[in-house]
């Protein structure tokens, strides 16, 4: 089901975060998986970890198999100086086409072994001998995948943009795989609204190409939320619910496409329904566990923003029931509003009824027509005293 979205580390790396966790028995069979999966690579630091974790608690099957680890690292310190043999060959040539893939060649042994600053040393060489643009954006999709495992989000966010100032840069994979990039950078630092609007536009290219490092759930999820979280009614509708592309990622995740729906729709305890039945499975989600509360949050209060725009009045235990909570901690709640001037309102608390306090169109107008009359009343008085000056002969004249 959901771990099939991804392959390579990946899967291994979000296999090992729900082990951590859950308890027994979803955490061995996470970890069995993640055992299955690294014993088809070369990673054997990683497969012993993941041995440890098991304990000898999955029978005779999923014990440390120390032959198939010492055959992997022989392999593997052979190729190892295979390869910088032919790369010291490469060099003493100076052909550097055959250099720059020396470089690559020796980032994915060391990607694959697991030693990803190595990895990513390898990669960043490459960029001195790279002649086309084509080599540019596939070294950069190395630092950036890199970066995204290392969880260095400024390294990704610096080699996307790279990536994107790119010319000839047209394959809709990349590109799309770039967005979800940039997506990600700004969902860990925090700037929702950027990583909405990245994710918003992926294009569905994406679909095979990703799995390494995001699935279609995920732009759905993260897409979703962020854009619920940040942006404004109007926005909300061109960019995500007008969206016939983004549309087919929420396909995917039903539950997304619906809470959206229901919050543009104003309809607030659906969707807060449907948010409380997801936030167990986005608090095992590596990239998004830590944002969790800080979203909802968010969404909560563009919810209650939202309920109280259209009203002069509002009875607050009729809104307490729209968003299944008490009339005292949604007073709490308002209030914390309207001291942030999120909300241009007063809450009567003996009657419980919340009082926009829109402009009095009236009292303006009227206001503005006194002043009005005091500047010309000031203006006249001036021009009557320089008269009457002028008349009188009371002028200083030069000596």
């Amino acid at each position: 089901g959901y771990i099939s979205n991804y392959s390579g580390h990946a899967k291994i790396a979000r296999l090992k975060f729900i082990a951590e966790r859950v308890g027994p028995p979803l955490d061995l069979e996470a970890l069995r998986m993640a055992a299955d999966e690294l014993k088809s690579g070369e990673n054997t630091m990683a497969y012993s970890e993941i041995m440890e974790q098991i304990g000898g608690r999955l029978g005779q099957t999923y014990t440390l198999d120390q032959e198939w680890i010492d055959k992997v690292d022989r392999e593997a310190t052979k190729r190892a100086e295979k390869l910088d043999n032919e790369l010291s060959t490469y060099k003493t040539n100076l052909i550097k086409e055959s250099i720059r893939m020396g470089h690559n060649d020796l980032g994915d042994y060391y990607y694959g072994r697991g030693d990803l600053q190595s990895a990513l040393k390898c990669y960043i060489r490459t960029r001195d001998y790279c002649t086309t643009s084509k080599h540019i954006i596939s070294m950069c999709l190395n630092v950036i995948r890199v970066g995204i495992e290392t969880n260095n989000f400024v390294q990704v966010a610096n080699y996307v943009l790279k990536a994107e100032q790119t010319p000839e840069l047209q394959d809709p994979g990349v590109l799309a795989l770039l967005r979800c990039a940039a997506g990600l950078a700004n969902l860990e630092n925090k700037k929702y609204k950027l990583a909405a609007r990245k994710l918003v536009e992926v294009q569905v290219e994406l679909a095979n190409s990703s799995s390494h490092i995001i699935s279609a759930q995920d732009v759905a999820i993260y897409g979703g939320l962020c854009a619920l979280a940040s942006f404004d009614r109007a926005e909300l509708k061109s960019k995500v619910i007008d969206n016939s592309v983004f549309h087919n990622f929420l396909e995917v995740v039903p539950e997304v496409r619906e809470l959206i729906q229901d919050f543009h729709s104003s309809r607030y305890a659906s969707c807060l329904s449907y948010l409380d039945a997801l936030r167990p499975t986005l608090l095992l989600d590596i990239h998004l566990y830590d944002h969790v509360d800080r979203l909802y949050a968010q969404i909560r209060k563009n919810a209650l923003i939202q309920y109280t725009t259209p009203f002069i009045s509002v009875r607050m235990l009729t809104m307490a029931e729209a968003f299944k909570t008490t009339v005292q901690l949604l007073e709490k709640e308002l209030a914390s509003l309207i001291m942030e001037d999120m909300i241009q309102a007063r809450i009567d608390s003996h009657n419980k009824i919340l009082y926009a306090r829109h402009a009095d169109q009236r009292n303006t107008t009227f206001q503005k027509c006194l002043s009005t009359g005091e500047a010309y009343v000031r203006e006249t008085t001036s021009m009557l005293l320089r008269a009457s000056l002028l008349k009188n002969d009371m002028v200083q004249r030069p000596k």
